[in-house]
């Protein structure tokens, strides 16, 4: 995978290796393989942990490949990807046995893929598998792959998933943090308003973890090259810092390996962790870790 990052990086065509994509198929097609071993098999691992292996982490780059990779995937492997999705499917009540969960994480993972394609085919595959469910996990997996694709249907289905489940705050947590570490464009303007979604509150730890936490934890996003992730989670830590100093101290740690990206989101996360050190009655805890990350 870094060597396609390098590829893209000095804007060589991207190809991808087809005895991988051969290996990957044969344990797809494999019917000796547990299920569960099948599904982490050919999860890809996450843009986080290939930044990490870059002397300067490119997130442009490693997503912009990783994206490529899974598509190219699922569509030289869509009817395999198809069969597993159709053959482990369950009307069946829910069950919490090895066997069922790693059925459902085999068609979900499927599922994931096929998503990613973008096309006509999957999104109705992906809706349907919504519509279908017989049960939370396999509902939510739908709305993965639904809520990667902006437009009418992705709002509908988030909001009908909100009203089924927002009796259970586990699950409205998980909704939140499905839409916060979404890759679809612009996605800070979709976190200012659940900000003021009416179940969000800002001193509730639990659902700031969930909204600011998968946002920071969203490369594409909170690292996107205009800024506007840091500015957002710079101003969330100034206002949280005066309600949970505690949880503000832990989120501003995510501006702490601000040294190990490009000049430009350097100097944009540094503006953001001196905005930080210069409010107004901060907190011990929010001052130590800011101002440690500015003299590293």
């Amino acid at each position: 995978m870094l060597t396609l990052v390098a590829d893209f990086q000095q804007n060589k065509p991207l190809v991808l290796n087809p005895k991988f994509v051969q290996g990957l198929k044969s344990i797809l097609i494999d019917s000796s393989l547990d299920k569960e071993f099948i599904a982490k098999a050919i999860t890809l691992p996450g843009e986080g942990e290939i930044m990490d292996m870059m002397k300067v982490a490119d997130p442009d780059a490693v997503h912009a490949v990783s994206s490529f990779i899974r598509k190219q995937l699922a569509s030289e492997m869509r009817a395999e990807l198809l069969n597993i999705v159709e053959n482990n499917r369950s009307s069946e009540a829910y069950e919490f046995n090895h066997p069922n969960m790693a059925r459902r994480a085999l068609k979900n993972i499927a599922l994931a893929y096929l998503a990613s394609l973008q096309d006509e085919e999957s999104a109705t595959l992906a809706l349907n598998e919504y519509k279908s469910a017989t049960n939370m996990t396999d509902q939510f997996a739908a709305l993965e792959g639904i809520a990667q694709n902006p437009g009418k249907t992705r709002e509908e289905v988030l909001a009908d998933f909100y009203n089924k489940w927002q009796d259970n705050f586990l699950v409205v947590n998980k909704w939140f943090a499905l839409q916060a570490r979404a890759d679809i464009p612009g996605n800070v303007e979709n976190m200012r308003n659940l900000l003021n979604h009416p179940t969000f509150d800002l001193s509730n730890p639990n659902k700031v973890y969930a909204l600011i936490g998968g946002f920071v934890g969203s490369p594409v996003n909170f690292h996107a090259k205009d800024g506007s992730g840091y500015k957002f989670l710079g101003e969330i830590v100034v206002q949280l810092e005066k309600v949970n100093p505690q949880v503000a101290s832990q989120m501003v740690s995510a501006f702490s390996r601000w040294r190990r990206y490009d000049e430009t989101r350097q100097s944009l996360a540094k503006a953001q962790l001196e905005m930080i050190v210069s409010a107004n009655g901060l907190s011990e805890n929010v001052f130590e870790i800011a101002s440690k990350s500015l003299a590293v």
